[in-house]
């Protein structure tokens, strides 16, 4: 170890590597020198026991074969010094011009590569009429160029002419290039900022190292090169910054490149051993997101953080591992929040709305460059690779938006064949969407097929698939009334200073019925787990700050885990136990399923299990069998246990009823009342009846009788104007809406121009 060849190392990188080359150069023509030597003296003693006519070695005591080999030595565009190293990191919006020419050690992810390009680093020069040669040397790194000399350097260069010299391309020496663009990683950019890129030039061993989507830390130098060309005779005073990379490494999986100390390893164990580890993780996501409706949420969103186990076939096929969740129903339910707080938990976490992206932003892009070449740039989900893509808005994507992320979904690759470029990226990424229904608010009295504007394709793809509803209730009410009006006092006090964490803490704790909706106007829902963090929120993400918290709630059993935290163990989880399926849980789950799907044939009435005959527009399929062993898979990773158990089918299985089954039986319970006789009573859906908006029995038939006096068959009237009509007569406005819809399912009146317009049928 030298400590001053570190330092010229780290200050004047350009300098030191190439002379490191050439004294591995000539280290290894030493040794094949040397090898060479051994294997001529073996020649020749065989060569000359032989036959000794056999005139093969020269006046010099050297063979022919020995003078071709010679030729073959590697030079100084065969070897290539890569660096490793431990160095602080520097994000890359913090490169300035004091780093350049120095050696830097930068994260981020690549967003896209282009084509490998070849670079001459020797160029051989001849003369068209005096046929002298001469060779140049490349100067200026990736990006340089050289200057063909403009007369010639023989004897007589005025007879040659101006430019006489030509490029002889097969005495050239070449090396591979390939330029990247790195960007830093969606959790380090600064709220309301941009995300950083810059481009990276790899040669020779380092290209085609990192397809768009990966994580690398890479050892590199800033240095500026000319973006324009150099189209002006002076130099340009003002360059582009590109780097310039020496080294490297690239990270799998977030969870497996993370490093855990021995005292956060002894924290995980010991909280994996508690028996309500489940709890508490549980209420760990969003504490101040409160109500009866949201523990189950909650526990699913654990259940997708930690994920289940990537398998792959003995014939090379994949099953994915990662779970998928949506949340479908009405707003103020604190679906966004959810999302925001997910994507923050998550070792790698990009949230997204659906209305402002697109196919190409969601998976990759074919770019053309300045030079009219092609390369990928890589979307939303292969930059999560390895993590989950939150998408806000399901509903208000684009149709052909969705479909685009079918494979991502399901195969876990995106399959790209654009611009002559054919190739498959890894989205090895779990989904949690949020959507609304159609008409904003779920209605009772619609099936979920009109409820829901998702196909079945995509909705398959969901593992669990939870329909949040608003009931109103009054104490319910009053119970989302004192849990929002203490976050909100309690953020009043701490941004005062005046209040501690365990005021919040104690404001957070009660039971409320709904979430609170609008306590982070600006995007940084800090009122999850930073509510009850802000003391400590400087040293939050130091290892003993991440043990003692762990710690503390692995033996007292009451708080929640904090984000570092949670992350650490979420990580930790991941990289270490892969529990499998024993014969007696797949038993289990095999039958729980077959019943499954007996009752949902049973309940449609369908021959196929009610998913192909349109009864139904959340399917039972195979892929929910295997959500079931995911959702298994995961609930065992959260103990750290290397099996499955019965009680992790249990849960899994009651998870899957209280959301995809739950969901699908009131899609079934919504299509029942369409065929309810007139003048029959009220359907009820989940408990709340369809006539739950106001009026009795008796007040219902009087409306439905004056909306059939007022409306002729075949007659087309406003239906607002119709309403007020009504009104006007002493009728209630919302009774007449619930009447006009149950006539609705009846058949005997159609709504037309979204719902303006009213005809009567019979």
């Amino acid at each position: 170890y030298d400590s001053a060849l570190l330092g010229l190392l780290l200050s004047q990188p350009d300098d030191v590597l190439p002379a490191m080359e050439l004294a591995a150069l000539d280290a290894l023509h030493t040794l094949l020198y040397d090898q060479q030597q051994e294997q001529q003296q073996n020649n020749q003693l065989n060569e000359t026991a032989m036959a000794n006519n056999n005139d093969t070695i020269d006046a010099n005591g050297e063979t022919l074969q020995a003078q071709t080999n010679t030729k073959d030595f590697p030079t100084t565009s065969n070897i290539q010094i890569l660096l490793k190293g431990n160095l602080a990191t520097t994000p890359l919006r913090s490169i300035k011009s004091e780093h350049m020419n120095k050696l830097l050690k930068c994260p981020g992810i690549v967003i896209s590569t282009s084509p490998i390009r070849s670079r001459a680093t020797q160029i051989q020069l001849r003369c068209s009429r005096c046929l002298h040669s001469q060779r140049l040397l490349a100067e200026g790194g990736p990006f340089g160029s050289m200057a063909i000399p403009r007369r010639c350097a023989g004897p007589d260069p005025a007879s040659c002419g101006p430019a006489p010299y030509g490029v002889v391309t097969d005495e050239c020496h070449f090396v591979d290039r390939q330029t990247l663009k790195l960007q830093e990683a969606p959790e380090k950019v600064p709220t309301g900022e941009m995300p950083r890129s810059v481009l990276m030039a790899v040669e020779r061993g380092l290209v085609d190292r990192a397809p768009p989507g990966t994580r690398v830390n890479v050892l590199c130098i800033p240095t500026l090169h000319s973006a324009g060309g150099g189209g002006g005779n002076g130099a340009d005073s003002v360059r582009s910054l590109y780097l310039r990379i020496v080294g490297m490494s690239r990270e799998n999986a977030p969870g497996e490149s993370a490093t855990f100390t021995e005292r956060e390893e002894e924290a995980f164990r010991l909280l994996a051993r508690r028996s309500d580890v489940y709890q508490i993780l549980s209420r760990s996501i969003a504490p101040s997101i409160s109500g009866s409706y949201t523990v189950d949420i909650k526990k699913a969103i654990v259940v997708m953080l930690m994920g289940g186990c990537r398998k792959k076939l003995p014939d090379g096929l994949r099953l994915r591992g990662d779970i998928n969740v949506l949340l479908l129903g009405d707003p103020s339910t604190a679906k966004s929040q959810f999302l925001k707080f997910a994507s923050r938990v998550a070792p790698v976490g990009i949230y997204t709305s659906g209305k402002g992206s697109s196919a190409a932003g969601l998976t990759a892009s074919v770019v053309k460059d300045s030079r009219g070449e092609f390369f990928l740039e890589g979307g939303a989900m292969v930059l999560a690779d390895g993590g989950i893509v939150a998408i806000d808005e399901f509903d208000k994507m684009r149709p052909a938006d969705r479909v685009a992320i079918h494979e991502a979904m399901e195969q876990q690759t995106i399959s790209i064949a654009k611009a002559g470029i054919t190739t498959v990226l890894n989205t090895r990424s779990s989904v949690l969407a949020a959507a609304n229904p159609v008409f904003g608010r779920y209605d009772d009295l619609k099936s979920a097929a009109e409820n829901i504007n998702l196909m079945t394709t995509i909705l398959s793809r969901f593992d669990l698939i939870f329909l949040v509803r608003d009931i109103r209730e009054d104490e319910r009410d009053r119970d989302i009334c004192r849990h929002v009006m203490g976050i909100h006092t309690s953020s009043s006090i701490e941004s005062h200073g005046s209040g501690g964490a365990g005021g919040v803490g104690g404001g957070l704790s009660r039971n409320g019925g709904s979430a609170y909706g609008s306590t982070d106007g600006d995007g940084n829902d800090e009122s999850g787990a930073g509510t009850f963090t802000t003391s400590s929120s400087t040293n939050a993400n130091s290892a003993e700050a991440i043990v003692d918290n762990i710690m503390r709630i692995a033996t007292s059993g009451v708080g929640e885990l904090e984000v570092p935290a949670m992350k650490k163990y979420l990580q930790y989880a991941k990289a270490k136990c892969t529990p499998r399926l024993s014969d007696e849980a797949g038993d289990v789950l095999a039958s729980s399923y077959v019943k499954i799907r007996d009752d949902v044939r049973k309940r449609t009435g369908g021959g196929r299990g009610g998913d192909e005959d349109g009864s139904t527009v959340i399917p039972i399929t195979v892929r929910q069998l295997e959500a079931l062993v995911r959702i298994s898979e995961s609930l065992a990773k959260m103990r750290l246990d290397s099996e499955v158990r019965a009680e992790d089918i249990a849960e899994a299985l009651r998870l899957f009823r209280v959301s995809t089954m739950a969901a699908s039986a009131a899609d079934q319970q919504a299509t029942a009342t369409k065929v309810i006789p007139m003048g029959g009573g009220a359907a009820s859906t989940g408990g709340t009846s369809i006539l739950s908006g106001g009026g009795t029995h008796e007040e219902m038939q009087r409306t439905e009788s004056f909306l059939r006096s007022r409306l002729a068959i075949g007659a087309l009237v406003n239906k607002h104007r119709l309403v007020e009509e009504a009104a006007s007569q002493g009728y209630n406005a919302l009774v007449v809406g619930r009447a006009i819809a149950i006539m609705a399912t009846r058949g005997e009146v159609q709504e037309r121009n979204h719902s303006r317009l009213l005809k009567r049928i019979k």
